[in-house]
């Protein structure tokens, strides 16, 4: 009698193991209430040592799940459930099953690729990056394992979130010494600790082109501390070094990307693919496919050759042409629409609002929160005017619900005309005027705008040292992210400075155990100062 396959959620069967790493495992199963094939990707929580930290390492998996979600391209495989397990005391992720070979395997067994084939899987991963970080997520941690190339040469994009979850996108050390993550294709400012941007997985995305068409890595330090010295300090070996037909140009976009600083590498990823496209197969829509050799490797060039084909006919039989295509009348955008009148909320209906939203933001529905807000500050603009407190109080409460559910791209304009409002009717050291300033430059620090992020976060240390003093609470928190900041940029040396002080007054103020001063302790490990 066969054994009864394990289920986790309830409803989601575990067929096969598919592999297993850092993360825990990913299984192939069977969704009994859809009836169709999956993955389910089963999260250790060993770094939570407590019920506190149990509940936290849950809570943060939920939000990067959700947020990880809300990335709409085909290149990074759908999201249909996240939760715990309570049966069996395990997170898992259900996710869209695909059928590929993993990059990792590609690289072992073909070495360098030919250009064509290597331009062609870096473009896609590109597409991907260009939709994911318009959320904005980072990937954190891109690297061959979590590249797949499916059986049709489309490439997906595996793990998006996951390192964040798992803390494994900085340089800690587990009690035995090992560092949790890989780090052959970290970045710079991810080794120094300064925190991750878009610019992140730009450089990530450089080591994966290099070794793609060398069939090397860029560094092989023979130990991790080694191998993360040569990315802070070590300038690349060229491309063309190692392997001279590559051309040119695409050595120069590979050093573009390897750039030390994160503000010295291309724009994003959409620069990337431009400066990629003219190496990519041209388009032969009508043209076959070349037979796959059985057990031979998916060919990433064939979206570009075939864009938007047909599945390949099968082998014998006649295939059924596709279904014809409908005509949609042309597309009207919203400036051509008549604009609605606004419609307009009571008092009465307000406070309801306001008390469901706030339930739905302790339960970190984010999305559902804005979608409730937005309409609450329509109708409530309509019935009381656009300065009234209760409105702007409403617009303040949707900023910080668009900040926490990850949509910085509309977070940091209403952060930034908040911040102005209040300063122009109270002044500029307005306890909310400045409060809504550091979220503004915490949003741009996300977003990779690194430098204006610091500079903001300067003058609004220099407001609030006059008034509070150097370890009032926003002021440490302030002087923290500065030192972040600085590390993410190269400068050492100012880091330093920064984060010696800060170190100590953190530790004053709160003790060695808490978070931020960790967190100081933590990043002047990284350039050789050991906190006291």
């Amino acid at each position: 009698m066969p054994t009864q396959p394990l289920r986790v959620g309830g409803r989601y069967e575990l067929t096969r193991p598919i592999s297993t790493g850092g993360m825990g495992q990913v299984w192939q199963g069977y969704d009994t209430v859809l009836d169709r094939e999956i993955a389910v990707k089963l999260i250790r929580s060993d770094a939570a040592r407590t019920a506190e930290e149990t509940k936290e390492f849950a809570a943060r998996f939920r939000r990067e799940a959700r947020v990880t979600a809300r990335i709409e391209h085909s290149g990074v495989p759908a999201v249909f459930d996240a939760d715990v397990d309570s049966e069996h005391d395990r997170l898992y992720l259900v996710m869209q099953l695909v059928r590929g070979v993993p990059l990792g395997d590609v690289i072992a067994e073909e070495g360098a690729l030919a250009v064509e084939a290597a331009v062609s899987v870096a473009a896609q991963i590109c597409a991907v990056l260009s939709y994911a970080h318009a959320v904005p997520v980072i990937h954190r941690d891109l690297k061959p394992g979590n590249v797949m190339i499916a059986d049709d040469g489309s490439v997906k994009v595996l793990d998006f979130g996951i390192a964040a979850v798992l803390r494994t996108d900085v340089t800690r050390l587990t009690a035995t010494g090992s560092r949790l993550g890989t780090c052959a294709y970290m970045p710079p400012e991810q080794v120094l600790g300064g925190g991750v941007s878009p610019a992140s997985d730009l450089y990530s995305l450089g080591c994966l082109l290099h070794q793609l068409c060398t069939g090397e890595r860029v560094f092989d330090g023979e130990s991790d501390y080694v191998l993360m010295d040569q990315h802070v300090r070590t300038a690349p070996v060229p491309v063309r070094a190692i392997r001279p037909d590559i051309p040119a140009n695409l050595e120069r976009l590979i050093l573009h990307l390897l750039a030390k600083n994160p503000e010295d590498r291309p724009a994003n990823a959409q620069d990337v693919h431009d400066r990629l496209a003219p190496f990519l197969p041209a388009p032969a829509p009508a043209g076959a496919d070349a037979p796959q050799v059985p057990g031979g490797l998916p060919d990433p060039a064939r979206p570009y050759r075939r864009p938007l084909a047909p599945r390949p006919r099968p082998a014998s039989g006649p295939a059924a042409g596709p279904a014809p295509t409908k005509v949609l009348p042309p597309f009207h955008g919203v400036a051509d629409l008549p604009t609605p009148p606004r419609t307009m909320i009571s008092a009465e209906e307000l406070a309801e609002v306001e008390e469901h939203a706030q339930s739905l933001l302790e339960e970190e529905r984010y999305a559902q929160a804005v979608g409730l807000l937005d309409e609450a500050v329509e109708g409530a603009a309509a019935r009381f005017g656009d300065g009234d407190d209760r409105v702007v109080e409403l617009r303040l409460r949707r900023a910080f619900a668009l900040g926490l559910g990850g949509d910085l791209r509309r977070a940091l304009p209403e952060f930034d005309r908040l911040a102005a409002g209040f300063a122009a009717a109270d002044g500029p050291d307005d306890d909310r005027a400045l409060a809504c300033r550091q979220q503004a430059a915490i949003c741009r620090a996300q977003l990779g705008e690194s430098t204006a992020a610091l500079r903001e976060f300067q003058s609004v240390l220099s407001r609030v040292l006059p008034l509070a003093g150097e370890r009032d609470p926003m002021a440490l928190d302030l002087r923290l992210e500065i030192g972040r900041l600085m590390l993410f940029t190269g400068r050492i040396g100012e880091a330093e400075e920064c984060l010696v002080p800060l170190q100590a007054d953190l530790h004053a103020e709160y003790g060695p155990d808490d978070p931020a001063t960790r967190d100081a302790v933590n990043l002047l490990d990284r350039i050789g100062r050991t906190g006291t």
